[in-house]
């Protein structure tokens, strides 16, 4: 029987929301990362805790058949991979970003000058394509200190809060790429494989959904229903059921995260009581 082997990071920033994603999707496994590979007891899976920069080339060598990493990575690697679904998770931003003391005004204020990063080809291609020629200093690591140390004029680097960039006295300037957290397959994975693939995507697509998305329960008067239905429509519309007080109904839906307190406070103005939200496994649809 195939085993798929999903490639995840031994430590890094994606590390734990991607291995509690594999568990939510029901593919159960050793946490211990000390280990190249585990087994899942659960599902027909081994995962492989390997280096971050690594994985990129497990798929697309075909030793593993798909990976979690950074959209950014993907880009950088240009390795033959394609992405196979957004996680959502572990967003950020590959921008560029200067002495707060130095004046900017555009892109052309780059013309000449020293950029420490830590993905020169995104870079590289970035400044090729605009026709600004530029210096790349490569540096793993802490890229932000490269100004400080005079190593470098200005640098790219990944940004989620901005916090690093402004305890070492830089500013944002300008974002090159958005990011997230991605599945990755390549060509080489085993023809075997591709059934186990889009089995793991559904239960991805079904968990992230859920996460999204809460369940309502609420008691209204029979005769808004309708009201209530405008403000929910639920997947396709609500679940309706009669009370034992006459005039009453008892309604069932699923409402987003994102507007979940509008929707309330909506509610209750047109007599829903006794409202009830519970989260979602999954949603599968």
């Amino acid at each position: 029987m195939k085993i798929l082997r999903i490639a995840v990071q031994k430590s890094g920033r994606l590390h734990a929301e991607s291995l509690r994603l594999l568990r939510d999707c029901g593919i159960d496994f050793d946490s211990d990362a000390d280990k190249l590979k585990v087994a899942s007891s659960s599902f027909p899976a081994e995962v492989l805790y390997v280096r971050n920069s690594d994985i990129p080339e497990y798929v697309e060598d075909g030793v593993a058949d798909i990976g979690i990493i950074g959209e950014h990575l993907a880009a950088e690697k240009q390795r033959n991979i394609r992405v196979l679904h957004s996680l959502g998770f572990a967003r950020c931003r590959l921008s560029l970003a200067v002495p707060r003391a130095v004046e900017y005004t555009s892109l052309a204020s780059f013309e000449g000058k020293k950029i420490a990063t830590s993905y020169p080809n995104i870079v590289r291609r970035f400044f090729a394509e605009r026709g600004i020629s530029v210096v790349l200093h490569e540096i793993s690591g802490s890229v932000e200190i490269a100004p400080g140390l005079g190593l470098a004029d200005a640098v790219c680097d990944l940004v989620s809060s901005g916090n690093t960039l402004f305890s070492n006295g830089l500013r944002e300037v300008h974002t090159i790429v958005q990011s997230e957290a991605v599945v990755v397959s390549g060509s080489r994975a085993e023809p075997e494989a591709g059934a186990l693939i889009g089995e793991v995507i559904v239960r991805m697509q079904s968990v992230l959904a859920a996460r999204k998305h809460r369940y309502i329960l609420l008691n209204i008067p029979t005769e808004r229903i309708a009201e209530v239905a405008g403000i929910l429509p639920g997947m396709k519309s609500p679940t309706v059921m009669p009370l034992a007080q006459t005039g009453w109904s008892s309604v069932h839906s699923v409402v987003e995260h994102t507007n979940f307190w509008s929707v309330i406070a909506r509610l209750k103005a047109i007599g829903a009581e006794g409202i009830l939200v519970i989260p979602i496994e999954n949603m599968v649809q």
